[in-house]
């Protein structure tokens, strides 16, 4: 509300999503159950371990670090659950994509999508007197690039066998942004079920704030008296 969105429509789009699982008798072609027993079996079967978030629409950068809350506190849990990781495209092309197709074989990736054809201003730089090797740049708009991008990054990803989820969704109004969010929560309550863990409680984590409120009053203690 402080920035300006309809809770309302947030929370509309969510119950859309959990009205669904509601009526449906088998939840096999449900998508957050089959996200999450993809997300168990790449684990138990392919050694797939870490669990990599990247959208490549900025408005949901924030969106991918509540995401990797979300998992690894609700699923931490006895020994069991996977490491998310998030990512932001275009941007972690450069600083972790080397690692992603190079690197160990141990992750399961979301890539999150929108078409950027043609959006955003076009360059109009005469790119061939610069440098010739760039001139594929002019009149291309600046949705061009980074549609070019993020599906050379899929189909990169897919090329070397990187297990690899597409999710494409249309404008990102705050209807479907509840969606997109039940979309997890339900899917981290259906890995929670797999792995026999509790996604409501964080005991490790109350363990650290005991300790912390323990130390933060001897430290006032002693601070106060000397």
């Amino acid at each position: 509300m402080i920035v300006g969105l309809d809770p309302f429509e947030i929370r509309e789009g969510a119950t859309r999503i959990l009205d669904r699982l509601l009526s449906i008798d088998n939840i096999e072609n449900f998508s957050p159950a089959i996200g999450a027993g993809l997300s168990y079996l790449l684990e138990k079967e392919k050694g797939k371990t870490i669990s990599v978030m990247m959208p490549y629409i900025d408005e949901l950068n924030q969106f991918s670090f509540w995401y990797r809350q979300l998992w690894a506190e609700s699923l931490g849990k006895k020994g069991k659950g996977t490491t998310p990781v998030n990512a932001l495209g275009a941007v972690d092309q450069h600083s972790q994509l080397q690692l992603y197709l190079d690197g160990p074989k141990d992750k399961f990736y979301t890539v999150i999508v929108s078409s950027m054809e043609n959006k955003g201003a076009p360059l109009t730089e005469p790119f061939h007197k610069i440098e010739n090797s760039v001139k594929y740049l002019e009149g291309a708009a600046i949705g061009d690039l980074m549609e070019a991008e993020q599906r050379a990054t899929i189909d990169t990803l897919i090329k070397n066998k990187r297990p690899t989820r597409v999710i494409e969704i249309p404008d990102l109004t705050p209807d479907f942004m509840g969606m997109l969010m039940m979309h997890f929560m339900l899917e981290t309550i259906f890995m929670a079920g797999l792995y026999g863990v509790d996604p409501f409680d964080q005991p490790a984590v109350e363990e650290g704030k005991v300790l912390a409120r323990q130390y933060l009053a001897k430290t006032l203690k002693e601070r106060l008296h000397g």
